[in-house]
């Protein structure tokens, strides 16, 4: 069997696992930046189509809702679609992000999800937390699951979400299990910092100089940023960005290291 036939074969299937969704996407994403874009979308697009085909979905229906999805989910219009994206369009047997987004309804709840398993306080979710949060998601969903099957899932949300492959996830890859709206790191994208300016930021607006930053001090730093870098921040995204950054702190104390991984800081 050919790489192509043996491709369109596993998008025939009626439920994807784990690791033929995996090698769909390795497969596409053939520069490996992380995106399906181009004529790698293009050809995804076409094999979906001729598999979805040969499994009796009528061609036009397939196309349009192929069109609607892009449009749901390409929300800059770049032509292109990420891992956890893949994962909705084809019918995975392990999808997590399904499990994350019928559980988790706010980006509040998530950052709360965070500090409990980030137990170490290490800035990560590590493959052994990643795995009891797992277990905890899947026993909520009711799903039945042994070690095995545990281990396996754990492994492959690794892969799905550990851009930089060290093993672990940080905020921002684990925020990625987050419906795009919902998502509110993405607004801190654009804003970049050196340690060095992360520091003097810190140390400004800890005004008291206890070493955290409190409600009131982390406001005046949202305005600032905001400001500084040019973007409208009304009163009720204010107030849903404080509830959301305050919700790693410590009974109301924003430490320096909740804050950097927030403000997705360069290097320390």
């Amino acid at each position: 069997m050919s790489d192509a036939a043996a491709r369109v074969a596993i998008l025939q299937q009626p439920r994807i696992s784990a690791d033929d969704l995996m090698k769909i996407w390795e497969f596409y994403d053939n520069d490996g930046n992380g995106y399906i874009e181009g004529k790698e979308l293009e050809d995804f697009f076409r094999e979906l189509e001729q598999a979805r085909r040969g499994a009796g979905e009528d061609s036009e229906s397939f196309r349009e809702s192929m069109k609607e999805f892009m449009e749901k989910f390409d929300q800059n219009s770049d032509g292109r679609i990420e891992l956890a994206e893949l994962a909705q369009i084809l019918p995975t047997e392990e999808n997590f992000l399904l499990f994350f987004r019928q559980h988790v309804k706010s980006s509040a709840e998530f950052m709360e999800i965070w500090r409990r398993y980030d137990s170490d306080r290490s800035g990560f979710i590590e493959a052994n937390e990643l795995k009891d949060f797992l277990k905890d998601l899947l026993k909520k969903a009711n799903r039945e699951f042994d070690e095995k099957k545990l281990n396996e899932y754990t492994q492959t949300t690794l892969k799905m979400f550990d851009s930089n492959r060290d093993g672990k996830l940080e905020l921002s890859e684990m925020a990625r299990l987050l419906p795009v709206q919902e998502n509110f790191l993405l607004k801190f994208q654009g804003v970049t910092m050196t340690a060095k300016e992360f520091n003097d930021i810190f140390t400004f607006y800890d005004k008291d100089r206890n070493g955290y930053i409190d409600e009131d001090e982390l406001e005046a730093l949202l305005r600032d940023l905001h400001e500084k870098n040019r973007k409208d921040l009304d009163a009720q995204t204010l107030t849903s960005y404080k509830r959301n950054i305050m919700a790693l702190s410590d009974h109301g104390k924003l430490y320096r290291n909740d804050l950097e991984m927030v403000l997705c800081v360069e290097s320390l």
